[in-house]
């Protein structure tokens, strides 16, 4: 891979885990995943940091961040969200926001039905792959989108797939990325766009009524 192709930073704290990668073009450099349940907020920049060295990158070698906007923890959401603007601000380069919902359904062809656990029964779910596609939403199985087009055979990715897939006369399959590569891959085909608007939370649900002990970062604004 040429040493001048675009390197991206990606990383993901939507969920359990820390989930970083370094791509170069089409190259994936480095990736880690540590899963926590806490504490991304003390281990997201190290990781960060660990993965550039292991790379022979440094913050000024970067051409973009790429970032997991959720839906999922509210908290995990703003911290990386919060650290992507920052770094972005600091850095000089473009953040670049991606789903979770897109970033497990990207790779595979065809109808997907991508879904995510929203808890409490409840799913995230998108429908990739049609002429209009949809938007991200929240519904549990019995409030599935009605847009997935009839006779599709749509692959079900993500959580309770089988279940989805048995509803929709799907397939299941699991995600072709894992989430900060996935993430990564995605901001490469809109780097240099000027339409990409600065990431931000991407939330489906109201908040639980007991809020995190932790305190988010506030989000910067431009």
């Amino acid at each position: 891979m040429p040493s001048d192709a675009p390197l991206i930073l990606g990383f993901d704290t939507s969920a359990p885990h820390c989930a970083v990668a370094l791509l170069r073009g089409t190259e994936i450099l480095v990736q880690h995943q540590e899963d926590m349940a806490r504490g991304q907020a003390e281990r997201l920049m190290p990781l960060l940091e660990e993965t550039l060295a292991e790379g022979g990158a440094t913050w000024a070698d970067l051409d973009a961040v790429a970032v997991g906007i959720g839906p999922g923890n509210f908290t995990g959401i703003r911290i990386s969200v919060s650290a992507a603007r920052g770094l972005a601000l600091g850095l000089g380069v473009p953040a670049i926001g991606v789903s979770s919902l897109e970033a497990q359904a990207f790779g595979t062809a065809g109808v997907v039905v991508s879904s995510l656990d929203a808890r409490r029964e409840g799913l995230y779910v998108q429908v990739f792959g049609t002429l209009t596609g949809s938007q991200p939403g929240h519904c549990t199985l019995d409030t599935l989108p009605s847009d997935i087009p009839a006779g599709a055979e749509p692959t079900c990715l993500g959580h309770r797939a089988e279940e989805v897939a048995a509803l929709c006369a799907g397939t299941v399959a699991t995600a072709r990325y894992p989430v900060a590569e996935a993430i990564s891959r995605v901001a490469a085909t809109r780097l240099g766009r000027v339409d990409v608007p600065p990431p931000a939370p991407l939330y489906l649900r109201e908040a639980d009524a007991a809020p995190s002990r932790d305190t988010p970062p506030a989000l910067l604004d431009d």
